[in-house]
Order: C-alpha cells, then structure tokens, then sequence
C-alpha cells in the first residue's frame, strides 16, 4: 500500500465514530426483530434453554454432594438406589429436553438473520440514488455484509450469546445465594476482578470496530474485483487482454491487506485473553484456599466441602462465562450496530413521508429552472444554470459530445439526483414535495446499462412474475420487432433468461437485448419515455429505423432521447445541445443545421463518417 493511502487510512482510523448503539440496544433491537418477523419463539426457546442449561449445573452440583450425605446417614439401600435414580433421570430429561430446543431454535435464529438480510436488499435497492455514490454508505455496505453471511456471523450467532449470558447470569445469581452463606468477601473479590476484566475486554476487543474504516476499505477492494470477475458482461476483456493475472494479483493484494489487518487484531484480543485467564486465576485461587482453610478447621462437613468446593468450581466458570460473553456480545453488538447504521443510512429524498403522485393518463410538463449539479468532491459543476421545459407530448433529443453532461441532465429530470441549486417541476411542482417512489412512476425508460433479470422473456417484459397481461407483452414485443424472434425460441414467453442461474437460459444479442428493453418500457406505459443512448450495440442505420418507429409507438407521450448520432434524433420536436455544462445550442434539426454551428459541424463530421464506411464496405 502507498505511503498516501497509509496516511489516508491513518486520518480515518483517528476520526472514527464511535458505536452508534450500545450492546443493550442492540440486543433489544434483535428482540423486536425476532418479534417483528414472528420468530417470537427464538427469545421464549433461547430463556428456556438457558433454565435448562442451569437445571443440569445444578442437578450436577447437587448430585455427588447428596449421594455422600446420604452415605454419611447411613441411610437404607433403598433410599441411595432412589437418590442415584432421580439424579439420573433428572439429568437424562433435562439433557433431552435442552437438546431438543437447541435444535429448534435454530431454524426461528435463520428466520430473523434472513429478515435481516431481506431489509439490508430492500436498502440495497431502493435507496436514494445518490446514496450508491457514497463512500461511507459502500463502506458500510461491505461491513454490514461481512455480519450475514452464515449461521457464526454476527445477525444470527448474537441469539447463542444472549442465550449463553441469560444463563451464565441466572448460574451466577443462585450461586452467589448459595456461596454468600459461607463468605461474603468472596464475593466482592471475584466482583472487582470480574469489572476490572469486563472493561479491559471491552478496550481491546473495541480494536477492529476503531478500525472500521481500514478493515472496509480492503473488504470494498476485495468484493469489487470478485464481482467484476465473474460479470459475463466483461468476460470478453478478461480473454482477449489477459487480464485473469492482473485480477489476481489486485485480490491478492487486498486480501494479503486484509490479513495483515486481522494478524494485528487477533494480537490485540490474545492479550484480552491472557488478561481474562490472569484474573480467573486470581478469583479461583483466593475462593479454593479460603475453602480448604475452613474444612482444616473443621467448620464444614465432607459433604458440604464437596458442595462448597464443586460450587466454587461452578461459580468461577460463571464469573469467566459472564466476562466473555460480555466481550462476545460486545464484539458482535458492533457489528450489529453497523447493520443498524446501514439500514438507517440518511436518505436524500423522501419517500413515504413525501405527497403521494399518481400517474394518469394525462400528459404533464416538466421544468428545470435554473439548475445546476455538481457532483460531490467535484471542483466545478457538471451542468450550470440549465432553463429547459419539457412541454406534454414533445419528442426532446439531447446531445453532445462524451462527459458533456447528458445522462446527469436525464438523472435531473428523472429524480435520481436533486439540483446543487435551482428546482425540477413537475406541473409547477418541486419534485422534492412527493414521494420519490411515485415520482419514478412517471417514466418508462431504457438506459446503457440494462438489467436483465434471471427470469422468463414474460416476466421480464411486465417487470412481475404474477399478473402478467400475456396479451399486452406479445404487443409491446410486436412493437419492438422482437417477436419472431421469441416465438421462435423453445418456450416462446416462457423461455428463461440468465444462465447465471438457470442451464437452460437462452443467452440474447446486444441488439435483441435493447429491442428486449424498449418492449419492458412500452409495457409500463408511464407518461414519459426516456432513452439514453440505449442503441449502442445497433448500427447508425438500425438506430435511426428503431428510433423513428419508437417515435410512432410514443405519439402523444412526452420522451426525451441521447444519442451520440445525430441523424437519429432529427425527428424530434426540439434538439438541445450540451457543451461546457449548458445549453449552447436549441432548436430543431434543420435550425440548427442552418445555424452552422457546432451542432452542424458534428453533424458534418458524422455524415462523412458513415459515408466512407458505406463506401469502404462497398468496395
């Protein structure tokens, strides 16, 4: 790592926050989830099992100690026959019984880590949008999930600890009741010894979350390069550049990082080990010769030293099971609390707190007024003090050259990110007044980057694997000129998509994909169509066919087109021209060719373009 990014992670580890909740908190926050997903069973269960686990403590406490009492009695066969059997069945049910809820109870802590694991998604996905942007909300993404993964992480093994300090607290109780009798400096002995190990396991095991940052800082490394390792969509760049050892070594990197961290960790918790171990000697050893003291003074009998003494035995393995599961929960409650703090993650817009927006049919209008963006950490705005009305039912085209500005324009307009300064309105409204969800409803849209998703042709198209109106899809695929193509493959509608998850998936073309796409946003039928520069995969002459019948397939809807190609667009009511972060040119396409301006003269550039590739093919 450079000396750069040391010092960088060293600011961050100085300035790290503080947990955001307590162990406390955290553990009622599990409570009420358990509760919230209708697992109240896993906290009934987790209290049983830990009376059990006592019960057993003391059947076994209990057990030898009354044997040699009844020796001692001289008491009948009988009655030593009928001792030795219910101490054993005694045990053998109690046995039964905790096994039998230790294996319940794990299915109901499953059902709570999926609920977890199910609001982390919902997060994931519906977000403010520039949240996806955030740093400190990807940081705290890769930590969070590092807390789900299996039945030992965090959201699920805090219901064995809860169990395991219910249990260690109500042993430590009766035995304090039990040994108080024989001395109480006992007991305030392993209390100071107990408190000074709880707080000084609490500094050191706080090591890793003070370092929150650095640790997630390698996981975002490490996850980034697993996931671009296996997107089919960069498969080709892997091969033909070699890029499988470069991978390789970025993740080694990171995950040698990554060791190194965890090395520097688990040599801080070594030493919460040792003192723990230390001070559990302390409070044994000052309990066992006080013990054997009384019994050479003869003010206990030998029955009673064996309970007495069995019971120190007991208390001290409580005392060291209340510390690390004190520690256990510390630990894990700091994982928790990065859940936490993820899922309550500050959003940007509102949303179900916001004014309900229904899309009708009708057709609406929206302005930006004096808007500008700029992006955070940015030394200068993207876009400057755009004016632009999209008036109902307009054909709007965008263009310029590549980091003009144009997808930040339709990511205004679409309510994905808020103006730096200025207002988005919709029918005179700022956009900010509604819930951002309804707001979203109001556009159908095909970007770059498409989301096929693992499911049927159907299901894609309708965007639902229930309700689909089949009647509806095989239009909007007509209209896309995709439908000879469906109705060909095996299972027509119904044929899947996506062998990342099914073997049978039918794998589309580029061009297929986008046709795919135009046919899901005819389907939603929202008031405004939004194309940014969807027709990559085509050629300028099946770009300009697709867009002139989209066109038609639009009429009397408000849409809004990017495309790089000039010519595709020409058919638009209005053309606007982005460069230096405004709108330096507005008009329709012959305006602004008369213009001779620098529209005109990339139109020129193009038009020579495409006809020395029409010639070269020729020949």
């Amino acid at each position: 790592m450079s000396s750069a990014n040391s010092a960088a992670l060293k600011t961050k580890k100085e300035k790290s926050p503080k947990p955001k909740y307590n162990m406390f908190q955290n553990a009622w926050f599990m409570v009420k989830l358990a509760w919230a997903s209708k697992e109240k069973k896993v906290v009934f269960l987790g209290l049983l099992l830990a009376g059990l686990t006592v019960a057993n403590s003391l059947i076994n406490l209990y057990v030898s100690p009354t044997i040699l009492s009844v020796l001692e009695r001289k008491a009948s066969m009988a009655e030593l026959l009928w001792t030795i059997v219910l101490f054993t069945a005694g045990i053998m049910f109690v046995s039964a019984a905790s096994t039998y809820v230790n294996e319940n109870i794990l299915f109901g802590r499953i059902a709570v880590r999926s609920e977890i694991i199910a609001r982390m998604s919902r997060k994931s996905a519906l977000t403010s949008y520039p949240n996806l942007d955030d740093d400190q909300f990807k940081k705290l993404l890769a930590s969070a999930r590092t807390s789900i993964g299996g039945n030992s992480d965090a959201a699920e093994a805090v219901w064995t600890t809860l169990t395991s300090l219910v249990t260690n607290i109500l042993g430590f109780v009766i035995y304090v009741s039990l040994l108080t009798s024989v001395q109480p400096v006992l007991m305030i002995v392993i209390a100071a010894t107990a408190a000074a190990g709880y707080f000084l396991g609490n500094y050191l095991n706080g090591y890793e979350y003070r370092r929150r940052d650095e640790k997630s800082e390698y996981i975002k490394h490490m996850d980034y390069i697993s996931s671009r390792s296996k997107d089919l969509s960069v498969a080709k760049d892997i091969r033909i550049f070699g890029l499988r050892p470069w991978l390789d070594e970025l993740y080694s990197k990171a995950m040698d990082s990554l060791m190194a961290f965890r090395s520097k960790a688990e040599g801080v918790y070594l030493w919460a080990k040792l003192a723990d171990v230390v001070l559990a000697f302390l409070r044994s050893g000052i309990a066992y010769a006080y013990l054997i003291t009384m019994v050479l003074a003869g003010r206990i009998t030998v029955s009673e030293f064996l309970l007495f003494f069995t019971a120190v035995s007991g208390f001290a393995t409580w005392v060291t099971g209340i510390l690390t599961e004190f520690n256990t929960l510390y630990k894990q409650s700091l994982e928790i609390s990065i859940i936490r703090e993820y899922l309550e993650y500050p959003e940007h817009f509102k949303f179900e707190e916001g004014e309900p927006l229904t899309a009708g049919k009708r057709q609406y209008e929206i302005r930006l007024e004096n808007v500008s963006f700029r992006y955070p950490g940015a030394e200068k705005d993207t876009l400057s003090n755009i004016s632009l009305t999209l008036h109902p039912g307009e054909k709007l085209a965008v263009v310029g050259l590549n980091g003009a500005g144009k997808t930040t324009l339709v990511k205004l307009i679409c309510g994905f990110l808020d103006p730096t300064e200025g207002r988005v309105l919709l029918d005179g409204r700022d956009i900010r007044d509604f819930n951002r969800r309804d707001y979203y409803n109001m556009f159908s849209a095909v970007f770059q980057q498409f989301s096929v998703l693992a499911g049927t042709v159907a299901a894609n198209v309708a965007q639902s694997e229930t309700e689909i109106d089949l009647e509806r899809v095989k239009e909007c695929v007509e209209k896309a000129d995709l439908r000879q193509k469906i109705e060909s493959l095996p299972q027509s509608y119904e044929t899947k998509l996506n062998r990342e998850v099914y073997e049978d998936a039918v794998m589309l073309s580029g061009g297929e994909t986008q046709r795919l796409m135009f046919a899901r946003a005819l389907y939603k039928d929202a008031p405004f169509i939004i194309l940014d520069e969807p027709t990559a995969a085509l050629d300028p002459i099946a770009e300009s066919e697709l867009y002139q019948k989209y066109d038609q397939m639009t009429s009397g809807k408000s849409s809004v087109y990017i495309s790089h190609r000039l010519a595709s667009t020409r058919f638009c009511n209005r053309i606007i021209m982005i460069g230096g972060g405004e709108i330096c040119e507005e008009g329709t396409h012959e305006e602004l060719l008369k213009l001779g301006g620098k529209y005109a003269e990339l139109y020129e550039v193009q038009s020579k373009y495409y006809q020395e590739g029409e010639k070269v093919n020729e020949e």
